[in-house]
């Protein structure tokens, strides 16, 4: 009957089952010595995920204080245009239209699409 028998199964012996040998212990990766598989992986994972991390704060710093810078000028902008007479406003836009005319008509044609847009969303 020992011939029906699945080849890793063994055989009762004395104090216990016989069977294949083998070794046992963890499977090592090539330069690990006998350390766990992954470890070193798991390792470099970890370090790289603390790198891109530690490079998004620094970007992500580094936009922030470009919003602010930008939005600070623009709020100077606003504060002047505020203060400023609509008659030196149309008389600057005509000087503007006049050095540069490519210029002026892209950025009419981007403010009429723009308002044209907004308008229509409306409806």
């Amino acid at each position: 009957m020992a011939e029906n028998r699945n080849f890793n199964e063994g055989t009762p012996g004395p104090t216990g089952t016989t069977g294949t040998t083998g070794t046992t212990g963890t499977t090592a990766t090539p330069g690990t010595a006998g350390s766990p598989a992954g470890t070193g992986t798991a390792t470099a994972l970890s370090q790289t995920a603390k790198d891109y991390g530690q490079k998004v704060s620094d970007v992500a710093t580094q936009a922030k204080d470009y919003v602010s810078d930008k939005v600070s000028v623009v709020g100077e902008k606003f504060k002047e245009l505020q203060n400023a007479d609509l008659g030196e406003l149309a008389e600057n836009a005509k000087q503007y239209a006049r050095q540069k005319p490519g210029q002026a008509m892209i950025i009419s044609a981007a403010v009429g699409m723009l308002l044209g847009l907004i308008i229509r969303g409306r409806r």
